[in-house]
């Protein structure tokens, strides 16, 4: 504990003393010692923030101090930094550690590999090392993924797609290349010191995005930044400083320069946030979605001047909420996707009908169109574009249920073509009703539960969820005396067709049907 006895200073108020601790930032490491710890407005608030901090930061110092002393032994210093620093302050540490030095990465990997359980060098090509190493004391059963990358700068020029990467040498030179003043602190170990030499503390607790440098230099540097201010907005619920949204304004265009897999894995993580609405929000209103996910900006239809058709905009980030409140298992980024995009057919499928109504007919099949060729573009994998394009194309289909007219057949086709995507289709389908009409409300919903039940009454029949013809492809071969060709698929196809119809037949009755079909053909 005397080790750590520090870590209690490390909060200082967050008016005028985080000033101040900014200022003797920019000079140097800080002792904890000298960090100011009293908050006049909410001191007990601090204390909390202090604990918190202190209690991440104990659980992972015998694997960070123990790393510490090999660099430094080694003639190399080690500090936590970025992310790792921000969530302790904010009592969310995971198992994560990312952590910066100035030796180089062929240093970083001579003293790592006798030490770590497993080591990868996937980004040493970026000053990166990483490994993973069983936590010891009383983290001893927990496991943790370490990186450690060499203090660097790297920056884009407009021809290329990957940075450039060069070393530096102080770790101030590393703190002023981060994205944001919250990620750019840093604990100098095993000494325990906190560097923060760009005011990150204060605008860490005003929950504020600024950048360390100007927006516009640090943008230049890296587009992707401007997608990580929307992904922090969502992630953190932190405000974005106007000195910042005014620069991803004025910079859009510069996001195309960023590989598509970078821009995806930026948006994956925004929807997978606890509050996508407010990035994806800020990338519209910047400019960004244009590029990134044109579809959404596109959803911003001018409503006729009697307002008959909803702002489909609007209605698709609520459901997209509603469809995160369904969720059971965390977050699902199918859902989430299919949430969003549900209705991007719209635009393209708009018709003022003669008695002044709007319609869109057909938009969940122009929809499905449009959503396989973005994520196609954002480099998805083929299962999640499949999985996604076929919830949009589906999420009108309950609408033509009505009050359960539907027969037995049609509720076994609806469940075939939703395969093992149904969970996730009555998800959808739910949230995809955002009226403001109660009784309007409470009847599809009601609608909706009476499907749900005929499902299951009908699963427990003839387990609907795995519905197969009566007749296997080696059965029908035998029956009709063919060897396997497309005339076997088209009798399977023919036979499912008949199961989804009437049901599970008799193995004489299916032997009957298929044979009248063979005599038809």
């Amino acid at each position: 504990m005397a080790k750590c006895r520090g870590l209690f200073y490390m909060i200082g108020s967050v008016s005028g003393a985080a000033r101040k601790l900014a200022r003797f930032g920019r000079r140097g490491p800080v002792p904890f010692s000298v960090v100011p710890n009293a908050n006049e407005d909410n001191p007990s608030a601090l204390s909390q923030v202090q604990r918190r901090a202190v209690s991440e930061l104990l659980r992972v110092s015998p694997v960070a101090d123990d790393l510490a002393r090999r660099f430094q032994e080694a003639g190399f210093s080690l500090a936590l930094v970025g992310g790792s620093v921000r969530d302790a302050l904010l009592g969310r540490l995971g198992n994560d550690l990312d952590f910066t030095t100035e030796a180089r990465p062929e240093d970083v990997l001579k003293i790592i590999r006798p030490w770590a359980d497993s080591v990868w060098e996937v980004g040493i090509a970026f000053g990166t090392v990483g490994c993973q190493k069983q936590g010891r004391g009383g983290a001893a059963d927990q496991n943790f993924q370490i990186e450690v990358t060499t203090y660097r700068s790297e920056a884009y020029d407009r021809t290329s797609r990957k940075p450039e990467v060069s070393y530096g040498d102080s770790i101030e030179e590393d703190l002023v290349r981060r994205d944001f003043t919250v990620n750019a602190m840093a604990v100098a170990l095993p000494e325990k010191e906190f560097i923060d030499p760009h005011g990150g503390l204060e605008d860490l607790a005003e929950q504020v995005l600024r950048t360390p440098g100007t927006p516009e230099d640090s943008f230049s540097d890296d587009p992707l930044r401007m997608m990580r201010a929307a992904r922090f907005a969502a992630q953190l619920d932190f405000e974005v400083a106007p000195e910042v949204v005014a620069a991803m304004t004025a910079m859009a265009e510069r996001i195309e320069i960023v590989s598509a897999e970078r821009v995806r894995d930026e948006l994956n993580k925004l929807l997978l946030s606890g509050n996508p609405r407010k990035g994806l929000a800020l990338l519209v209103d910047s400019g960004l979605a244009a590029y990134v996910l044109p579809e959404l900006p596109e959803l911003r239809l001018e409503s006729d001047e009697h307002h008959r058709h909803k702002d489909v905009y609007e209605h698709s980030l609520t459901v997209l909420e509603q469809a995160i409140d369904l969720e059971e298992d965390g977050p699902d980024l199918v859902l989430r996707l299919a949430a969003l995009l549900h209705d991007i057919g719209k635009p393209k499928t708009r018709r003022f009908e003669e008695d002044g109504r709007v319609s869109f007919h057909h938009h969940e099949v122009v929809g499905a169109k449009l959503t396989k060729k973005r994520m196609t573009a954002l480099k998805y994998s083929n299962d999640m574009v499949k999985d996604v394009t076929k919830l949009v194309e589906l999420h009108l289909r309950f609408h033509g249920y009505g009050t359960g007219e539907w027969t037995d057949s049609a509720v076994r086709r609806y469940v075939r073509d939703a395969g093992p995507l149904l969970e996730r289709l009555h998800k959808l389908t739910r949230s995809d009703c955002t009226t403001r009409n109660k009784r309007k409300a409470n009847v599809l919903s009601r609608a909706y539960d009476g499907l749900e039940e005929r499902i299951a009454q009908l699963q427990d029949q003839e387990e609907l969820d795995s519905i197969r013809p009566d007749l296997d492809g080696n059965q029908i071969m035998e029956i009709l005396g063919v060897t396997p060709g497309p005339v076997i698929g088209e009798a399977y196809k023919f036979l499912l067709e008949l199961r989804l119809e009437n049901g599970p037949m008799e193995h004489e009755a299916a032997v009957a049907a298929l044979k009248e079909w063979w005599a038809a053909q």
